[in-house]
């Protein structure tokens, strides 16, 4: 694009240069306050992918158990512990409740679990294979612990994507389109306003040189007016012609000059 088209459209005044480098001041501001919170974004972004990692590294683990200890529970205990279990639970234990934490302006989602209530299923599974079901609940209860955590850490991590690329876009709206136009719409202004500046020197440089001309224009008129003012009293006095009189004005004058 060129310099032309990156320029606003605006009338070359001292007051709209004012109003244009105002702009460009809150332009250059907003620049380096978005500038730090895309930093801000991304700092907390790499720490909640290496979080993301390490979590997703645990789960393997953490599953792997799960699963064995389910395993276990049900070689000891039989296929029909899921029925007691069943009907010993009545409601979730364990829950899950959302808040929100800002970050730099950018309201991320965080889930945590809770124990709701007292547990009323701790002797399930007791006449056999008690010891089992309990380690195979402690095994799934952290699994979901860490389900919770790494939904929280995906939610956030998605979100946080989400808002360093619209800060990042204005960023570079700022930096590439909105400053180089106000700065060219700057130029454009001050370029115009020393043209203008040269066109006014140039006038009065004008109306000088027509006030110096009536100037001269007076004085001839006023120095005509003298000589006239001379010859008629010169005529009055030698009693000779008025024209006469004007022929001899010159001469008189000449020796006048010459004896001085």
């Amino acid at each position: 694009m060129s310099g032309q088209t990156q320029r606003l459209n605006v009338v070359p005044t001292v007051t709209m240069l004012g109003v244009m480098k105002a702009r460009l001041i809150g332009a250059t501001r907003g620049h380096a306050l978005l500038k730090k919170k895309s930093d801000a974004l991304t700092v907390q972004f790499r720490q909640i992918l290496k979080k993301i990692v390490s979590t997703k590294e645990s789960m393997g683990d953490v599953m792997k158990t799960s699963s064995f200890a389910l395993t276990e529970a049900k070689y000891v205990a039989g296929d029909n512990i899921k029925h007691s279990i069943r009907e010993n639970v009545k409601t979730a234990s364990l829950k899950v409740r959302s808040r929100q934490e800002n970050i730099a302006g950018v309201k991320l989602p965080k889930f945590e679990y809770f124990t709701d209530g007292e547990i009323k299923n701790d002797l399930t599974g007791l006449a056999r294979g008690g010891q089992q079901v309990q380690a195979c609940r402690t095994a799934y209860v952290k699994s979901i612990e860490l389900l919770v955590e790494l939904a929280s850490l995906q939610t956030s991590f998605l979100t946080l994507d989400e808002a360093i690329k619209t800060t990042n876009r204005r960023v570079n709206a700022l930096e590439n389109v909105v400053k180089p136009r106000i700065e060219n719409t700057i130029s454009y202004i001050k370029g115009e306003l020393d043209e203008l500046e040269r066109e006014d020197f140039f006038r009065l440089k004008k109306i000088q040189g027509y006030k110096r001309r009536e100037v001269e224009k007076q004085r001839e008129s006023a120095k005509a007016y003298a000589e006239e003012k001379a010859a008629e009293e010169m005529s009055l006095q030698k009693g000779i012609s008025f024209v006469s009189a004007q022929d001899l004005l010159p001469q008189s004058n000449n020796d006048e000059d010459i004896i001085f």
